[in-house]
């Protein structure tokens, strides 16, 4: 998935990328790589851990004056982002209960022809089953996500078959 997160953010000319869910940096750096001189990445994880292994990550890849780490959680960190807008890539990564509001906030802040890059789509094969148990909730907010990228008005999308499912959203209005 790193290739192609580097390839779409190419592909999009990014210069202002944020992405909920940094765990290690893996993507973030990715991101940047695709970024060109000057992009800038603001990375959202709710562990600090996490935050600090990802630090390292950029330090290691010479990203590190151009990674913006925020620790906290998205709904709370997201609002002060407003202003750096609008942006060219929003990925998603994180608390898959999320989505739906990661993706709203996306479909408010990202330029037209901005992507909405959403992983783990598949839901880790777990999206066609009916929802029960401790994943019920992930399952319909999944649901839900994809039924916001496919009909909502705002983004032309698709899946694209990696092995959790990478989807994409090119943002019309």
């Amino acid at each position: 998935d790193a290739r192609l997160l580097e390839g779409r953010a190419r592909a999009a000319d990014a210069r202002r990328a944020v992405e909920v869910g940094t765990l290690g940096g893996y993507s973030g750096v990715s991101l940047l790589r695709g970024m060109g001189e000057g992009g800038v990445l603001d990375t959202i994880e709710s562990e600090p851990r996490h935050a600090e292994v990802a630090r390292e990550s950029f330090r290691r890849a010479g990203f590190v004056e151009r990674a913006r780490v925020h620790v906290g959680l998205a709904a709370d960190v997201l609002p002060g982002l407003v202003r750096q807008g609008p942006f060219d890539v929003c990925f998603i990564d994180a608390d898959k209960e999320g989505y739906p509001a990661y993706l709203g906030w996306a479909a408010e802040h990202l330029r037209p022809g901005g992507l909405a890059i959403l992983d783990n789509a598949f839901l880790f094969g777990q999206l066609s089953e009916p929802p029960r148990g401790e994943q019920t909730a992930a399952i319909r907010a999944m649901r839900e996500t994809h039924a916001i990228l496919a009909s909502g008005g705002r983004f032309r999308a698709t899946v694209l078959p990696t092995g959790e499912g990478l989807a994409v959203g090119v943002k019309l209005r």
